[in-house]
């Protein structure tokens, strides 16, 4: 138990700072602007501490089950931080645009800045580095559709008509789903993993003996670490909402945060997967993270309209859909040979860049 209680000391500290922070909360609240944006900040490093325990947990029931479906729990894991943060924050009267911006951050990082980074420094590293092309290629044509669906479509239906559309939107994204889960853990499994020559594998250095994973305890802690950042996000929403306010911070900044809290702990295994020369893990990582933001985040936040019977704000602004459509084409042409390398990831690490400066800008 002490093992236990000392491998989970940041999620510990997580909850301690839960249950410190909601009988503050009205003192954070009402303590000026300074103490409401820091106390948020620190909050958010406590749900970034928790988040990484999280992933940490689901990374060991990854390395249980092998890939595809690994690198699919990777993805659902964070998927489900950031639909819990989300509908938190909605849930306090947030922007209309939140859920939107979110998910356009959440690619533009997952695309451009964890595959970008990646496969700059591993292409640096190793040279070419090998993938299975029929993955990229898959993701690629799935996440296309997913957001013009749900993102671009929505500029163009009336308002009247928004309920049947959002409802609509939902139905596709389940179906869509259920057809890309049968495809990744069924009979077309093998578009999602690759197989390394044995040459290049004797390359990489001796792994270390893999961690002992008690199944029912990684489920739990895992679970129990979604439900303490949900109490955290709870008052780090409010806090962080005061803190922002008369600032000018452009509105995307609250999305980017979210994003990268949920994306904090892929962008470290996927790191760890480039420079060890396992570049499928980095594109099911990267990609599998933005299908899964896009086509679960979507249809629960528009469930959420519907009960609540007020519409969010899904169409990207013409901006955004450039930016969308210029990672999408630039991800098509880079992951269409089956390896990628230093170049590669450069040219979406400067798309990435240029995301970082148009929100900056507030455009």
């Amino acid at each position: 138990m002490l093992t236990i209680l000392k491998q989970e000391s940041f999620l510990l500290l997580a909850l301690i700072a839960a249950l410190v922070a909601y009988p503050l909360e009205h003192w954070l609240l009402h303590s000026g602007q300074v103490v409401a944006l820091t106390a948020g900040l620190v909050l958010i490093a406590f749900i970034v501490a928790a988040s990484m325990r999280v992933a940490h947990q689901a990374e060991l029931l990854a390395e249980k089950v092998g890939d595809p479906y690994g690198t699919m729990i990777l993805t659902l894991a964070a998927v489900l931080v950031e639909v819990v943060i989300l509908a938190i924050m909605m849930s306090n009267e947030a922007s209309p645009t939140l859920v939107r911006d979110t998910i356009y951050s959440a690619v533009m990082l997952d695309i451009n800045g964890i595959l970008g980074l990646a496969a700059l420094m591993g292409g640096i590293k190793h040279g070419e580095q090998s993938y299975n092309d029929d993955s990229a290629r898959s993701y690629s044509v799935m996440i296309l559709t997913a957001m013009g669906v749900s993102m671009v479509v929505p500029e163009f239906i009336p308002e009247a008509n928004w309920k049947i559309y959002s409802a609509f939107t939902i139905g596709a994204m389940v179906v869509l789903y259920a057809l890309f889960l049968r495809m990744q853990v069924g009979p077309h499994s093998y578009f999602f993993s690759y197989s390394y020559p044995d040459k290049r594998r004797k390359k990489q250095p001796t792994e270390e003996k893999p961690e002992k994973v008690n199944l029912p305890l990684s489920i739990a802690i895992l679970v129990f670490g979604v439900v303490v950042i949900g109490a955290l996000a709870e008052v780090m929403s409010k806090t962080l909402d005061l803190g922002l306010e008369g600032t000018g911070a452009p509105p995307v900044i609250t999305a980017i945060l979210v994003a990268a809290i949920s994306a904090a702990p892929e962008i470290l295994t996927a790191l760890r997967a480039a420079l060890a020369n396992r570049m499928q893990s980095v594109v099911n990582i990267a990609m599998g993270a933005s299908l899964s933001t896009v086509i679960l985040t979507v249809p629960v936040m528009e469930a959420m309209a519907l009960y609540t019977g007020q519409p969010f704000q899904m169409a990207m602004t013409p901006v955004q859909t450039v930016m969308i459509f210029i990672t999408l084409i630039v991800s098509a042409i880079n992951l269409n040979d089956g390896e990628t390398n230093a170049i590669e990831g450069m040219t979406h690490f400067v798309l990435f860049a240029t995301f970082i400066m148009l929100s900056l800008l507030g455009l």
